[in-house]
């Protein structure tokens, strides 16, 4: 039986993970996720672990207010709450999209410039303000915040465990980054899915993910792997027109609960 086996919640988009027991969904995915990101404070470009690793190792945890709490090793602990969604807009870049959202202020920017040792911004999205995914693929209403181009991502957890024999090493189900983790399926049975359930919510599967140099970093200590693993031996058979594919990208149709243990039902 396909069950639900782990939930994960990324508040700040390139930090630390969440795992949770349950969680709710909204029009943006599960709860919380991805609704901050630090840009670089002169161009408003995000900035991620791509080519700031020790972002791995800070903690940015998300509240029922929906603000944050800052924690990183040798610095106190700082809350933030969430900006005004009208207020102290700032131009802000991640990929393709250009958007104006909330900055969460100086005091958030000093301690977060502090710990990456480059000038940066806190900011926020909140719905009104959120992208719409990249054209072509799912709905042209479809929505995201600040994960890279979709709100959920699934990976079947005998998929992790085919990577990692490949390697040769257990490898951490937090170097992918996913949302949802499905047991009980064959591994990459989710490259076939279209249309799934978990509870009473319906999801749709929109676009394999596309894998980058991320996946080489230790969750645990943000070091680089020296061998490039596991992207490259993702890369020697998980190769596909346009990217190194591993994981699925969906869009929740409904906005329920969702709990660990929860079946999943493939629906098409």
């Amino acid at each position: 039986m396909l069950q639900l086996s782990s939930i994960y919640r990324f508040p700040l988009k390139s930090s630390k993970g969440e795992s949770l027991s349950q969680v709710r969904l909204d029009p943006l995915g599960v709860e919380g996720d991805r609704r901050w990101m630090l840009v670089d404070e002169a161009s408003g470009r995000f900035l991620t672990q791509r080519t700031h690793p020790h972002m791995s190792q800070l903690s940015a945890l998300w509240n029922a207010n929906g603000g944050l709490t800052l924690k990183a090793d040798g610095f106190e602990a700082l809350e933030v709450p969430v900006p005004q969604a009208d207020s102290d807009l700032r131009g802000v870049t991640i990929w393709r999209d250009t958007l104006r959202v909330p900055d969460a202020g100086d005091e958030a920017a000093g301690w977060l410039s502090r710990f990456i040792d480059q000038r940066v911004r806190l900011v926020h999205v909140p719905l009104a303000r959120a992208r719409t995914t990249e054209s072509g693929y799912g709905r042209d209403d479809d929505k995201v915040a600040f994960a890279d181009g979709y709100p959920l991502l699934l990976i079947g957890q005998a998929s992790l465990d085919d990577i990692s024999d490949k390697v040769g090493r257990p490898l951490e189900m937090l170097r992918f980054r996913p949302n949802l983790v499905v047991s009980g399926s064959a591994a990459f049975a989710e490259d076939g899915w279209k249309r799934v359930r978990i509870g009473e919510v319906e999801f749709r599967v929109v676009k394999s993910c596309s894998r980058c140099i991320l996946t080489t970093i230790d969750p645990h200590t943000g070091e680089r792997d020296a061998q490039r693993e596991p992207l490259n031996t993702l890369m020697s058979y998980r190769k596909q027109e346009g990217g190194t594919m591993f994981g699925q990208n969906l869009v929740n149709d409904s906005h329920g609960l969702l709990e660990v243990g929860m079946p999943v039902t493939v629906l098409e």
